[in-house]
């Protein structure tokens, strides 16, 4: 009798186990402009922090002016920390591909060098296959004019950028890049987006 009733707490407490949320996971994102990227991922349901920094590169502890220079070989990322109990990684490559322009080869607009390239950092083999069979499948269709030139790397080490690039949108609204560059971004999230924004 004894060896039954620890056995059913062993069955239970394993049940409880398997019923826990799953960890919070990451993606990181190359865009163009880190201060676009961080407002527009910021304002999604189910992702818990966005980190503006640099990945891909070969020197380290890289500063903003060395990645401006080009010759780093760092990307602009934003790292999102996210919930995938509540937005998934698919979702998350959604509003990526659609959010900026994956078919100009190290620039996004008026930003131009190898720092503004469109690249996913994976973290594992998911995220690759989820991310590859994504980007195949945009132009098997050709939901582009052009072909998709994103980059899908292996995540590398992650360097935070400084202390004034963090959650930049919100605390710089005022500024002209972020009135003529980032606004009409984040009020096209808010109309194709809607349903994935925090309320």
């Amino acid at each position: 009798m004894k060896y039954l009733a620890i056995m059913i707490i062993v069955l239970l407490s394993a049940g409880s186990a398997n019923a826990q949320p799953k960890k919070l996971q990451k993606a990181t994102f190359g865009m163009g402009c880190f201060w676009c990227s961080e407002a527009l991922f910021q304002r999604l349901n189910g992702v818990t922090s966005v980190r503006s920094g640099y990945e891909g590169g070969d020197v380290a502890n890289p500063s903003y002016e060395d990645v401006c220079s080009g010759t780093t070989g760092h990307a602009e990322v934003i790292e999102v920390t996210y919930d995938p109990l509540k937005i998934k990684y698919d979702e998350l490559l959604e509003v990526f591909w659609k959010s900026h322009d994956p078919t100009t080869l190290n620039r996004q607009g008026a930003d131009i060098g190898t720092q503004y390239r469109s690249v996913i950092f994976y973290h594992n083999d998911e995220q690759k296959q989820i991310a590859e069979r994504y980007k195949k499948e945009l132009n098997d269709t050709k939901a582009f004019s052009k072909p998709v030139v994103t980059a899908i790397n292996k995540a590398a080490t992650f360097y935070v950028a400084e202390n004034y690039h963090q959650d930049y949108f919100n605390k710089n609204g005022n500024q002209p890049y972020c009135r003529m560059v980032i606004l009409p971004k984040m009020e096209k999230l808010e109309k194709v987006f809607k349903a994935k924004l925090k309320h």
